[in-house]
């Protein structure tokens, strides 16, 4: 393999290991958010976009590269090749290695969107659950305000019920 589709293959495995990390049920999004607004990985993600399209040009252009390089060996019924059967053997295994350079190129873009979807919907999630805390303990405290209003009600009745009588009876 060479220095290019061992890079891609190494990026490919580090995005299985992340997706991984990000699917692991016991963290919660809370703590991944945390960590994405973390001060490393806001000096990181400041050139975020411009990183994510680099990489998606990059993984693309090696996505076709690696197509056109499956086309051009997969030829072997166009052309006469029954007299070396060695030509035969090593048009294979070109053709191997340009489907394996293509499935490598390809998972690893699928998986580069996947990763920022991944990422997005942890950081919306942190975020609703945020909100979903401070709707919580705004709605408990209108819900006590409102006890609080409707006892102080019910006294000022009482009192009111009290008066009315006492000006009643006298």
């Amino acid at each position: 393999m060479s220095l290019q589709w061992t890079a891609v293959a190494a990026f490919l495995y580090a995005e299985v290991v992340a997706c991984l990390l990000l699917c692991i049920p016991f963290i919660s999004p809370t703590r991944w958010n945390r960590i994405f607004k973390s001060r490393l990985v806001q000096l990181i993600m400041a050139y975020g976009n411009t990183y994510f399209i680099v990489l998606i040009f990059i993984l693309t252009f090696l996505l076709i590269d690696a197509g056109r390089e499956v086309r051009k060996y997969s030829v072997t019924e166009k052309v006469d090749l029954t007299n070396n059967p060695v030509a035969v053997e090593h048009i294979h295994m070109k053709l191997f290695r340009a489907q394996r350079n293509l499935y490598i190129a390809g998972f690893a873009l699928l998986l580069w969107f996947l990763l920022r979807r991944l990422v997005t919907l942890l950081s919306q999630q942190a975020t609703f659950v945020a909100s979903n805390e401070a709707f919580k303990k705004q709605a408990l405290s209108a819900s006590d305000a409102a006890k609080k209003y409707m006892e102080e009600n019910e006294q000022l009745r009482m009192v009111s019920n009290l008066l009315f009588l006492a000006q009643v009876f006298y």
